[in-house]
């Protein structure tokens, strides 16, 4: 052995503590029984301790919407047949807030049996990993994927998809269902070119319907009238204690350009601005 054994073995003990510190930290396994909610984030797990969404009665104009929702999300955490979900259509009409209610709905009913879990459009490609890790888990989940869209030649998206709605080895488990939400029913979107094509222009419809047809229940959610989106301010501002004018009301979605849940919550809160209270 050299003289210089030891200065170099002081040297390698120094670089392994150095990577060990640089190293990030291991994360914890997740526990799939503790939380109301989970984000997958691809390869991990993030718990979320508290699941904020607005009760049910406040969600106004979209009554059937909600009831096939909540019917749909109360059979799950039950342990019966239960349907994937695809909610589709106008932008700020309820499609997140009522998947968000109907679970919490469905956990103060089934303590324990239910959880959201979150998955980001970016982290869609671990989401078999995810399946396979929900299989061992003795809980029901409701796996969302917010605001859902795949872009034109985009093949890999919805050849994911379908895996896990048809079945075979990449399909979600069975305490498992999916709750997608997207503004167009087809999800894939479609060039203007499609429309000119003179060779079965009714067959590309039809292929990118195919898609959403895979899901057991296709909720559309359209743009409210008028006196829905009062309606839904009525409904806020009663549960809130506060005052407001259908006039002002108006005009603020005419202000905004639309008229919406969205709209309506908005407005909401800038009453609750005016008299000096938090909501």
């Amino acid at each position: 052995m050299t003289s210089s054994s030891p200065d170099n073995a002081a040297l390698l003990s120094r670089i392994a503590d150095t990577l060990d510190r640089l190293a990030p930290p291991s994360l914890a396994p997740c526990d799939w029984l503790a939380y109301p909610a989970y984000v997958w984030t691809g390869d991990a797990a993030r718990a979320v301790s508290r699941l904020d969404a607005p009760g049910l009665e406040l969600l106004r104009g979209i009554d059937t919407q909600k009831e096939r929702v909540v019917t749909n999300v109360e059979r799950l955490a039950a342990g019966h047949a239960a349907h994937d979900m695809l909610l589709w259509g106008s932008r700020g009409m309820g499609k997140s807030a009522v998947l968000r209610a109907a679970i919490l709905a469905a956990q103060a009913r089934h303590p324990g049996r239910i959880a959201l879990v979150q998955v980001a459009q970016e982290a869609l490609s671990g989401v078999t990993t995810l399946f396979a890790k929900l299989a061992t888990v003795d809980r029901r989940f409701l796996v969302f994927i917010d605001d859902l869209g795949f872009e034109e030649g985009d093949s890999v998206g919805p050849r994911l998809l379908r895996s896990w709605l048809e079945g075979g080895v990449e399909a979600r488990p069975v305490n498992v269902r999916l709750a997608v939400t997207s503004n167009r029913r087809a999800i894939v979107g479609r060039s203007m070119s499609e429309q000119d094509d003179p060779i079965n222009p009714r067959d590309l419809v039809d292929d990118r319907l195919a898609l959403a047809d895979r899901f057991g229940l296709s909720i559309g959610f359209h743009n409210c009238d008028q006196d829905a989106y009062l309606a839904m301010i009525e409904g806020y501002a009663a549960e809130f204690g506060l005052q407001w004018e259908a006039g002002d009301a108006l005009e603020w979605s005419r202000r905004r350009g639309a008229r919406s849940g969205r709209v309506a919550w908005q407005y909401v809160n800038e009453l609750a601005g005016r008299a000096g209270k938090a909501i």
